[in-house]
């Protein structure tokens, strides 16, 4: 078993046992992206030969503040599976999670391919059908968030499922980088932040991310979900509880955690 396959098998396992596992970067270093993504393609490809299917993708890493952080320039990208989508206020069983955080985006859903290798906002505006408010759960099967980028992007970005509003909006109705977000629970403001956050437009983090899939080619098709990056600081998620996540212009969703057990 080479070094890719004891990393991919090391997450399996974190998340089939429901126990947190040592860092990957003492078997694929602290910088290699490339390998880091070759470990996403093999946990991805054990999930979807188990009869999990690809709907979408999301974008890490927006914040200048977490990238600097993790010591890197750029987003990462991760793929969104069918078990990981849930409605506004579905319930969602927090024994599904290892180290559960929340934060708010703004997902766009595509009616067009986007698999041309540059492309530019124009591009994104036409092939967005419409945008919904967002919550994303994020999860490590990391022990404790000790993550470096490589240990992120191999874990498939510390995705751990994702939550849509149902109140879709045309790009052309909202001003992306003008919204405001604040995330609520327990009567209490938690989390804020603005549109502005996610690189500047969370259009900009669409371009970035058609971009890299295109050259990796696996381009975004139509019907896609996206996650556009976090409008704020992730939330830790300890107990059951409802979190609601208010985006102006676009509406609110809410991600309710139950003490049940996972389907």
């Amino acid at each position: 078993m080479n070094a890719f396959q004891t990393a991919a098998e090391r997450l399996i396992q974190a998340d089939a046992s429901h126990t947190p596992c040592e860092p990957l970067r003492d078997l694929i270093g602290e910088a290699d992206q490339i390998a880091a993504y070759r470990v996403q393609e093999m946990v991805t490809q054990a999930r979807l030969d188990a009869g999990r299917r690809i709907v979408g993708r999301k974008i890490g890493l927006t914040s200048r503040a977490v990238q600097a952080q993790l010591g890197v320039g750029s987003p990462d990208h991760g793929a969104l599976l069918d078990d990981m989508a849930y409605a506004d206020r579905e319930p969602i069983p927090l024994s599904r999670f290892l180290q559960p955080r929340v934060e708010a985006e703004v997902a766009f859903v595509l009616d067009r391919d986007l698999d041309v290798e540059m492309a530019n906002v124009a591009d994104v505006i036409r092939a967005t059908a419409f945008v919904l408010p967002a919550i994303e759960v994020v999860d490590s099967r990391i022990t404790d968030w000790d993550i470096r980028v490589t240990d992120t992007i191999a874990d498939n970005a510390s995705g751990g499922a994702f939550v849509l509003g149902t109140t879709p909006r045309a790009l052309s109705e909202v001003d992306l980088p003008a919204i405001g977000m604040a995330i609520e629970t327990a009567d209490q403001v938690v989390s804020t932040g603005a549109g502005v956050a996610c690189l500047g437009s969370p259009v900009a983090a669409v371009v970035w991310l058609a971009r890299a899939l295109a050259t990796q080619e696996t381009p975004l098709r139509a019907g896609d979900v996206i996650l556009s990056g976090a409008l704020g600081p992730v939330v830790p998620v300890t107990t059951p509880g409802s979190f609601c996540a208010r985006l102006s212009g676009l509406g609110q969703v809410s991600a309710v955690f139950t003490q049940g057990e996972d389907a």
